[in-house]
């Protein structure tokens, strides 16, 4: 048996029937860019967010950047972000102008370190991004008096993290503002690209619209330098069917996680992920830490099944970057995960007999028995059902 990644068609195939005439009429009206699906969609985001605006993008690094933009980074303005996330945060604050500057994350939940902000932030700083990594939302409350201290705004990226919950608010919801992204692989992806921004403020709202639409709000008149990033409207129609399913689908993700957790608990050598305190995770990865994981994901590998690695090359070891004016403190816990860290297969439609078959090959190259399902108690285990009915 192969077990992918992740499994996008399955996906799809469920949204078509409500996604394929909507699309069609799309297209015949000509409608492509902006329109009244395009509203309708950022409508939906902003209410299932729990904010009052949302603004759609091309893609989540351009909804970063105009967020970080909207709040003021501009060139030489320090902007505190995790060394351990995708290098989409860091190039968002070099386009922007801004001076990344990176520190650490905590050593259990892989989360930006609130003890390392406080030490590497300062007068010079004009913005922090709490990454919400792997599909838990950052300590945003104990970033916020932070950034207040100094004058700094907090910036959420929140590309991993669609239907998250911190104390009951939802990720896009903590901070002054925050981008997400919507490409296919994420919570809720979109059948290519696409972002957004999130924000209780109109005027942010306005200034992110009218950056990601060549600084301008009408037609040839152009208020600021902007550049071209919007949201079209057949990704908003696949996006409008998904999110309606996303409560549901991130409901397997964690009952699939809980598998995991039941299927590898007791091997030794492996940390398993878990919610930092305060967190609804919705598992956009299911990333562990192993110290054979080399011989680990070649087991896998040669059983069929993907893996992925997030992230092995941290941000300031990154050759794109190493010409960049940067600051970077000491990040030891970001480079013992680099090589530390796999993420296993997890993905709404994954099957009984995947989490098993992953869990088995895991097992075996550990010396364990292999019988993972006999570890299984169907129809649910500890009181969840993970996949749905075959």
């Amino acid at each position: 048996m192969t077990v992918p990644f992740t499994d996008l068609a399955a996906q799809q195939h469920e949204v078509d029937d409500e996604v394929l005439p909507r699309l069609r009429a799309a297209l015949a009206s000509g409608a492509f860019i902006g329109g009244p699906e395009v509203e309708a969609f950022e409508q939906e985001y902003a209410a299932y967010s729990g904010t009052r605006h949302c603004v759609g993008m091309g893609n989540g690094t351009d909804a970063l950047e105009a967020a970080l933009r909207a709040v003021g980074v501009r060139p030489g303005v320090e902007v505190v972000l995790p060394a351990n996330t995708f290098i989409a945060t860091a190039e968002a604050v070099l386009r922007a102008g801004g001076v990344p500057v990176l520190v650490d994350v905590d050593e259990r939940s892989l989360l930006i370190d609130p003890a390392a902000v406080e030490a590497a932030a300062g007068p010079a700083t004009g913005a922090i991004v709490a990454v919400h990594l792997y599909g838990q939302v950052a300590p945003v409350e104990q970033l916020t008096p932070i950034a207040d201290r100094i004058g700094a705004v907090v910036v959420e990226d929140a590309a991993q993290s669609q239907g998250a919950r911190r104390h009951g608010a939802v990720a896009g919801s903590l901070g002054r503002i925050a981008a997400t992204s919507f490409y296919p692989g994420k919570n809720l992806g979109a059948a290519g690209d696409g972002g957004a921004v999130t924000t209780d403020d109109p005027s942010l709202a306005r200034t992110v619209r009218m950056l990601g639409s060549h600084g301008s709000e009408r037609k040839y008149e152009h208020e600021v330098l902007g550049f071209n990033s919007r949201l079209d409207a057949l990704q908003a129609i696949v996006l409008s069917a998904k999110l309606r399913r996303l409560e549901d689908w991130n409901a397997r993700r964690r009952a699939i996680a809980a598998v995991y957790d039941v299927l590898l608990r007791d091997i030794e050598g492996i940390v398993l992920p878990a919610p930092a305190e305060g967190n609804e995770h919705v598992w956009h990865l299911y990333v562990v830490r192993l110290k054979e994981r080399e011989r680990v994901a070649e087991a896998l590998a040669e059983a069929g099944i993907a893996t992925g690695i997030h992230y092995p090359v941290p941000l300031h070891r990154s050759p794109a970057l190493s010409d960049q004016r940067m600051r970077v403190a000491d990040c030891p816990v970001t480079d013992a995960a680099a090589d530390e860290i796999l993420s296993l297969p997890i993905f709404p439609h994954m099957t009984a007999s995947q989490v098993v078959r992953v869990s088995q090959v895991i097992r075996e190259a550990h010396g364990l028995r292999a019988d993972a399902e006999e570890l299984v108690a169907e129809p649910t285990i500890e009181g969840v059902r993970p996949w749905p009915a075959a």
